[in-house]
């Protein structure tokens, strides 16, 4: 298969973020009077949009709606003043991004991470590379796995899914390619863990970003 373009996954994928998605939840917590949790756990909290985060992060008997939307603000508010204390591009992440550019491979992203700061991510700390296509989670199209998002960028971009390769750390990701109709790819530096990833459909692993060319 001659592959034309990479769908990114953000969050554990291109950027590391934990630290800062991790910090600003944890302030949120507290800002309520609710417990926070260890940094690693988020690697499991994260990855399936905002609402879900808030809903794994509350403890079980605080989670009405009204709770999870306050949470939800205080979070983005914080998040806002704090994402880029510690993120910042994997190792190896942006000599994988120069060198699909300079064979000619479009590169596009897609997160379940809100539209604007996912936008702001890339912008910031990916600015030197050129993207297609940076889309997050926005209102009326429905968040990774569904394939809505993965399919929209093929769409836009004038290629036929098969043509990509889709590159992310998490089950979400895998069921996202699959049901994209896209390779899927596993980032076994992100999150996650490579058994995740294989029972979610996994076609290739990768355990550092080069690996990625080499598919191409």
């Amino acid at each position: 298969m001659h592959y034309q373009a990479v769908l990114f996954d953000l969050d554990g994928t291109l950027l590391d973020t934990l630290a800062d998605l991790a910090g600003s939840a944890n302030r949120a917590l507290q800002s309520l009077g609710l417990p926070a949790h260890p940094q690693d756990r988020y690697r499991y909290f994260v990855g399936d949009g905002l609402m879900t985060l808030v809903e794994r992060i509350l403890p079980p008997k605080q989670r009405d709606p009204d709770t999870a939307r306050e949470l939800a603000k205080r979070f983005l508010e914080d998040y806002a003043d704090n994402w880029r204390v510690n993120s910042r591009p994997y190792p190896g992440v942006e000599t994988m991004l120069a060198e699909l550019a300079a064979r000619g491979v479009t590169l596009a992203v897609l997160s379940n991470k809100p539209h604007d700061f996912t936008q702001l991510c890339v912008r910031e700390l990916l600015g030197d590379h050129d993207f297609a296509l940076v889309l997050g989670q926005r209102d009326g199209v429905p968040k990774k796995p569904d394939p809505a998002g993965a399919l929209e960028a093929a769409e836009r971009l004038g290629l036929p899914p098969d043509r990509f390769l889709y590159l992310g750390d998490t089950a979400t990701d895998m069921r996202t390619a699959r049901a994209a109709s896209m390779t899927a790819v596993g980032a076994l530096w992100g999150f996650r863990d490579r058994d995740e990833l294989v029972a979610a459909g996994a076609e290739h692993l990768a355990a550092r970003p080069g690996e990625l060319v080499d598919l191409i």
